[in-house]
Formats: structure tokens, C-alpha cells, sequence
């Protein structure tokens, strides 16, 4: 099997974003940071988002691009609750 893998920026953001995603879900269960707390939510959709873009404009997969536009989306969510709560 030969593989070939080409560094550009696409695959560095990629990198980066996952970095940044599994290192939020470490940190909360290092209990560093909590579930509905501003920066886990706001490291969650940047990484997701760094996936992302690097699916769209990198090599494509359709599964793991609906993927982080869920955790995407599903941080958006978040940060919106969290941000209502605490206005009350």
C-alpha cells in the first residue's frame, strides 16, 4: 500500500481543529472545564469548524463533513442556552 500524504492548509487546520476538539473533551473529563461552560463550547465548534473547512476545501467526505457540521451547530446551541441562562 502506498500512501501519499500531501501538508497543506487544509490538512493543517483540519489538525488543529481536531487538537482543539479532543482537547475540550479531555479537559472536561480532566474536570477543567464544564459541559455548559462558554470556553468548552466555543473550543467545540471552532474545532468542529476547522474540520470542516478543511473537508470542504481539502479532500472531501460527505459523512465526516455532516459530522462536524452537527458539532458545529450543536455548539452554536450551546453557547445560545448558556448565554440565556446566564441573562436571567
Amino acid at each position: 500500500m502506498n500512501v501519499n500524504i500531501t501538508i497543506d492548509w487544509t490538512v493543517i487546520i483540519g489538525l488543529v481543529g481536531m487538537v482543539v476538539t479532543l482537547l475540550a473533551y479531555f479537559l472536561l473529563q480532566a474536570q477543567k472545564l464544564h459541559g455548559n461552560g462558554l470556553v468548552y463550547q466555543l473550543m467545540n465548534a471552532a474545532g468542529a469548524l476547522g474540520v470542516a473547512l478543511s473537508l470542504l476545501f481539502g479532500r472531501f467526505n460527505l459523512s465526516a463533513f455532516l459530522l462536524e457540521a452537527a458539532w458545529f451547530v450543536i455548539s452554536i446551541y450551546g453557547i445560545v442556552v448558556a448565554r440565556r441562562v446566564r441573562v436571567q
